[in-house]
């Protein structure tokens, strides 16, 4: 095999290996498209209703909020249940939503109260939806591909994010954005159509037997396997203050540029160029590791610090795929970590907290997002985070030198059998 064809093996190897992955790979793409297109449609019609960062905000924290409350359990329901049978019924629902607000833009009834209220339905299906879709994966493809399937996730992600916005400024330009969550609503066809196809023999669940205290067990096993809870912690920080890219960047190209809907499109297509070229060179990848994290937090930092600073849209534009490339390195390599070193039963509720981190942050983060865009301009709110992204990288890099230097033999302490990825981070 030539060496481009290696390398290409070496990105593309979990499609080849799992047929289910495959299927399910095939529906995201089809499916996600489709969810850029109502992200990119929503923030619009909320702007159009409202006129707020403050607005759009809280609607994306609505969108969010739920995962906090209900993260927790969705993760444990995940480990205790058919894991297929669930995304099944997730993606039923998420369908149902968009349709419905496709039903009252297109018959001109919509107030901004609706739309909150679909939000917070969104979230509620979200909190389930997550884990268990993250924990999915190592059902599909083997522990040593588990990191491949992730960055091709990662990939699909953010490949899409070409496709959808573009296609969302052009619809919402040509025909209105009533199309947007019609086309979305019918997208998650493919992923049912996927899910059913699936060889339910070739799955490897990993269930845990019913217990109660199930969700305390899962945050205690959290907090005392280091691996997990340093990572964690540096995960919250950003999530938190640095990524609440869905809020800013629509202020960013309204107000700080004077654009339209096609303008966001664009600033969000160009950044998903470059968050796609990131994702299948992350692809080709080998087990990740904290530093390679602490290390994609400084990038990231300094490419959103750039980017705020852009002095034209030209600029900006051609910042947006350094951007797009620093964030899903940080993204791929820590739902890689966290998958890779949580034991297979305990998958479900691991893959829970990073939802609550991940996402669940965002009732927090973007309504101060929003108001900081709002009274002191998209371009603080964008350089603040980013700095914070810095910073927090620095020191993560600091504490793994510093641990590093300070290693010495530990007595034995009782712990469980290392998974994959716990013996792969400590090589």
């Amino acid at each position: 095999m030539t060496p481009v064809g290696l390398k290409v093996h070496r990105t593309f190897h979990a499609l080849g290996h799992s047929r289910n992955f495959r299927l399910f790979f095939i529906g995201q793409i089809v499916s996600v498209s489709g969810t850029w297109m109502q992200m990119v449609a929503a923030a619009w019609l909320v702007l159009r209703l409202a006129g707020s960062g403050i607005a759009l905000g809280i609607d994306t924290a609505l969108a969010f909020g739920p995962i906090l409350l209900l993260g927790a359990w969705g993760g444990s329901l995940a480990d205790r249940h058919d894991k297929r049978t669930i995304l099944l019924i997730t993606q039923v629902c998420f369908g149902l939503l968009a349709l419905a607000l496709w039903a009252i833009v297109a018959l001109d009834v919509v107030e901004l109260w609706m739309v909150y209220a679909l939000s917070f339905g969104q979230g509620v299906v979200q909190a389930i939806d997550n884990p268990t879709r993250q924990s999915f994966f190592s059902e599909m493809v083997d522990d040593d591909d588990l990191p491949n399937a992730v960055s091709l996730n990662g990939a699909v992600m953010t490949g899409t994010r070409i496709v959808g916005p573009a296609l969302a400024g052009l619809l919402i330009a040509g025909v209105g954005m009533a199309w947007c969550f019609l086309i979305n609503g019918v997208s998650y066809l493919a992923v049912i159509a996927g899910l059913l196809m699936m060889r339910t023999g070739d799955l490897r669940p990993n269930r845990a037997a019913r217990e109660r205290g199930a969700i305390r067990e899962g945050l205690r096993y959290i907090w005392r396997t280091d691996g997990l809870r340093r990572p964690l912690i540096l995960m919250s920080v950003l999530y938190l203050f640095s990524f609440n890219h869905s809020v800013l960047i629509p202020l960013f190209a309204e107000r700080t540029f004077g654009g339209d809907a096609g303008t966001l499109g664009l600033l969000f297509s160009v950044t998903g160029v470059g968050s796609l070229v990131a994702a299948l060179y992350m692809a080709s990848k080998t087990a990740p590791s904290e530093h390679r994290l602490a290390v994609a937090a400084v990038i990231a930092g300094v490419a959103t610090v750039l980017f705020a600073l852009s002095p034209t849209l030209g600029i900006a534009i051609a910042l947006s795929p350094i951007l797009g490339a620093a964030s899903i390195m940080f993204f791929i390599t820590a739902n890689s970590t966290l998958q890779l070193t949580a034991r297979p039963e305990m998958r479900g509720r691991v893959m829970a907290l990073y939802g609550m981190v991940f996402l669940g942050s965002t009732p927090f983060g973007a309504p101060i997002a929003g108001w900081v865009g709002e009274h002191l301009g998209a371009r603080v709110g964008l350089a603040g985070g980013g700095v914070i992204a810095l910073a927090t990288g620095i020191v993560g890099l600091w504490v793994i030198r510093r641990r590093v230097a300070r290693t010495v033999p530990l007595p034995e302490r009782e712990v469980s059998e290392p998974t994959v990825g716990e013996r792969a981070l400590s090589a």
